[in-house]
């Protein structure tokens, strides 16, 4: 890392090529412009100073107390972490740059980076290449990259030629950002651009685009997979892969792949909607393998007849409501699907669409895993990896699932539910390229997996939101219960609407109850004033500092109290009246976590007028 004379700290790799730099510092507000993290002052406190004399940067721990380690990572990240003592972990506080493949040659040569990817690495081997160095890259080490799996033949059968039977062929690579370092060929038209890339046996790839013929010789470095919608806005280029006559023979069966590799490419240039990039491409690099391949960490297209396979005829029915119904399923021994079959054909459309367009190529621990879908005649039906122990309402509302009285979920798991949850959101709203507003959060809608770790599911509301607007409009969508008072009064709607309808859900964590339901103090059953509204009653309870009273009484007292307080305090700063009151999930996540304190709420407006006159208390 460097900082210079213009008053940036920058990133460089073998001490000549940037790939971060922190911005312009604001003088304002104390922060590097590309670090708004640091706005927050609850760790560090910093200096900088730039005149005439010197430029220099400082920063100290406010707390000496802090355990703080900042050091930078093989990936080529510089990464910040603080101890936490309570949950005996080190926490990320911040990392720089924030995606993995902007860092330069994180991935190594002849590899592909995808910030989306499933896995916990953003590195997989471009076709035709294997892992040059597996010790390394298991442990996070992916420097060395991929090596070849059949050698060149470097013009083999016909004076540099394609035409021979031996020589060496092009694989077609859409969608993707060019490598580092290309070569600037000056010739007309792309088979010019092909056979000049032939005639050098150390060319690796060629591109030929608007900006003329490009060539690259050795190792490709910065390979990057682009989102969907980039591809699909014309914003990807396509790299043609040298690879060897061999490489070619020995795949004949996967020709459906290079096919759909090209159709993908011309949908690219073409400009052609999200969706039918993703059924297409993903339709065609599986028409001969079903639903057994996953087409390099894409979306699967099923069959309908496989779907009904899979599902024993839809005969195990796990789940229902207005969108359609949910079914179990086996692909094989080991993995189990949710198979939910939309009905209704506008609406079935129209979720079909918003589900395969949002979460469909989004990636997050905390979000469930679309794994593919099925778009046959007026058949709509979207596959997901399955959920264990079914949703978060079941639990906190129906005594557990499988039909029995289930014990109650422990405070520990409902904190950590609590923390996922914001963590998945604070992804959707502050680190895709576009803002996802996901409009129906509810327990209803937050998935469990056998570990009990959430997953945000039911994207058929989602709205996307570019990331240089500030608001947008859109019709009243949710649920009743969970809806901000923008939503009721028309208003354009920002990602707060997410956060309201989180403090709701984070209440019913808490409780164990549905906000809805009518808290009485002891009155008559139809005596209308002693109903007190929950959020209303955790509000006055946290002033009055008693609030394990609001702990769910299954729990039995057993849960921690700063933990406790801490959730209730986030739940009513989410709830608050005003949209500009609420914090963003990224500051929720941090007071979760413990690394930010928070002030006392006041008692929303809205929330006491609906409360009445009311004055009792649950107990």
């Amino acid at each position: 890392m460097e900082l210079g004379l213009a008053g940036v700290v920058r990133m460089l790799w073998n001490a000549s090529v940037p790939y971060w730099s922190s911005g312009d510092w604001n003088e304002q507000y104390q922060y590097f412009s590309s670090v708004p993290g640091m706005a927050a002052r609850h760790l560090f406190a910093f200096t900088f100073v730039d005149d005439s004399r010197e430029v220099s940067f400082a920063y100290h721990l406010r707390n000496e107390a802090d355990d703080v380690y900042t050091f930078l990572d093989v990936s080529g990240q510089r990464k910040v972490l603080l101890w936490q003592e309570s949950t005996q972990e080190w926490i990320e506080i911040y990392r720089h740059p924030e995606l993995r493949c902007d860092a330069h040659a994180a991935c190594g040569p002849f590899a592909l980076c995808d910030d989306d990817a499933a896995s916990p690495s953003p590195c997989s081997c471009l076709r035709g290449f294997s892992v040059a160095a597996p010790g390394d890259w298991e442990q996070g080490d992916r420097t060395a990259g991929c090596q070849r799996d059949v050698p060149l033949d470097c013009g083999v059968g016909g004076n540099g030629s394609a035409a021979g039977p031996a020589a060496d062929r092009f694989y077609a690579v859409a969608a993707v950002r060019l490598p580092y370092d290309p070569r600037s060929v000056p010739v007309g038209s792309a088979a010019e651009c092909e056979q000049a890339c032939l005639s050098t046996c150390s060319c690796s790839a060629y591109s030929f685009g608007a900006g003329g013929c490009s060539v690259w010789l050795g190792g490709l470095i910065n390979v990057r997979h682009l989102q969907v919608a980039d591809a699909a806005a014309g914003n990807g280029e396509v790299l043609h892969l040298r690879l060897s006559a061999k490489e070619f023979q020995t795949r004949k069966r996967s020709r459906g792949m290079v096919i759909g590799g090209a159709i993908a490419a011309g949908a690219a240039a073409l400009g052609v909607s999200v969706l039918v990039l993703v059924l297409v491409v993903t339709a065609r690099r599986n028409r001969r393998q079903h639903h057994r391949q996953h087409c390099d960490g894409g979306l699967i297209a099923f069959r309908y007849r496989d779907l009904q396979r899979a599902t024993g005829d839809f005969s195990d029915k796990i789940g229902a409501g207005g969108f359609g119904s949910v079914f179990k399923g086996s692909l094989d021994a080991s993995t189990a699907i949710a198979v939910k079959r939309l009905h209704g054909s506008c609406r079935a459309e129209k979720q079909f669409r918003a589900e395969v367009g949002s979460i469909g190529i989004l990636q997050h621990t905390n979000l469930v895993k679309m794994i593919g879908f099925c778009c046959e005649r007026d058949r709509r039906l979207l596959v997901y990896e399955h959920m264990p122990n079914l949703s978060l309402d079941v639990h906190l509302f129906r005594g557990g699932g499988g039909g029995g009285a289930a014990a109650a979920l422990s405070w520990g798991t409902r904190y950590r539910v609590a923390l996922g949850v914001a963590r998945g959101l604070a992804y959707l709203h502050e680190s895709c390229r576009d803002c996802v507003i996901h409009c129906d959060v509810k327990p209803q809608n937050i998935l469990l997996d056998g570990s009990f770790r959430p997953k945000i599911a039911d994207f058929g509301m989602a709205k996307l939101m570019a990331r240089d607007l500030s608001r947008v409009l859109t019709t009243a969508r949710g649920t009743v219960g969970y809806l901000a008072p923008e939503w009721i009064s028309g208003m354009p709607v920002t990602p707060k609407v997410d956060v309201y309808a989180y403090g709701m859900v984070l209440l019913e964590i808490v409780s164990g109850r549905m906000n809805s339901e009518a808290c009485r103090g002891g009155g008559g059953e139809d005596d209308d004033d002693e109903v007190v509204y929950f959020p209303v009653l955790v509000a006055r309870r946290l002033v009055e500092g008693d609030v394990m009273c609001l702990v769910d009484w299954r729990l039995g007292g057993d849960a921690v109290v700063e933990e406790v307080e801490r959730a209730c305090k986030v739940a009513c700063w989410c709830i608050q009246d005003n949209e500009a009151d609420r914090p963003a999930m990224g500051r929720v996540v941090q007071i979760l976590e413990g690394l930010v304190e928070v002030d006392m709420p006041p008692t929303p407006r809205l929330l006491a007028a609906i409360a009445g006159r009311s004055h009792s208390a649950c107990t």
